[in-house]
């Protein structure tokens, strides 16, 4: 990557910010939640949806694209891991047997992370069926106070992991697209 990227944004109000607060739908105008669970999955909602606007408006290519060399992470990548992350979430809740990975070999999740049109519509509907699956499997614990699983984790504890998760790769995905094209904003 030796071409120089000018930055950009698609934000007049704030130059800083990756779209205007009227554009941005991650803007609540109302009230903060009421309780503790209701917080957390605000928080987690945000981090989904910030992750899905980073990746927004780009093509396969530009998706799959390794842009902060040596690292093998990409936009796609990201994608793929938090949809195997998300499955694997629900191997801590339940005692049952682990659910297989969905990419096989440990790393697959980024290193086939290829750029093709298949790939990337496919790593979408995995996240949102194994966010939806997990989403579900939680909802039968509203106690946050609960442990669950082999290793006995707190519902709370696990919440508040999915939240550092999609944060810090969130993160990585401001990084990520700004080598892809320049554009920044949080």
């Amino acid at each position: 990557m030796s071409e120089e990227l000018e930055r950009w944004t698609q934000a007049t109000v704030y130059p800083d910010m990756w779209a205007d607060p009227d554009d941005d739908p991650r803007e609540n105008t109302g009230p903060s939640p009421d309780g503790e669970l209701a917080t957390l999955q605000d928080f987690l909602t945000g981090y989904r949806l910030t992750l899905r606007m980073k990746c927004g408006g780009l093509d396969a290519e530009q998706l799959a694209r390794r842009s902060v060399p040596p690292s093998t992470m990409s936009l796609l990548g990201l994608v793929r891991h938090l949809a195997e992350t998300e499955r694997d979430w629900r191997n801590w809740i339940g005692d049952e047997t682990p659910l297989a990975k969905l990419y096989g070999a440990r790393d697959a999740d980024f290193d086939d992370a290829v750029a093709e049109q298949s790939v990337v519509d496919a790593a979408y509907r995995d996240l949102e069926r194994e966010q939806e699956a997990t989403d579900a499997a939680l909802a039968a614990h509203p106690d946050l106070g609960e442990r669950v699983g082999k290793d006995k984790i707190a519902i709370r504890e696990l919440m508040v992991h999915r939240i550092e998760e999609y944060a810090r790769h969130c993160g990585h995905a401001d990084l990520l697209r700004e080598r892809v094209d320049g554009r920044v904003g949080q």
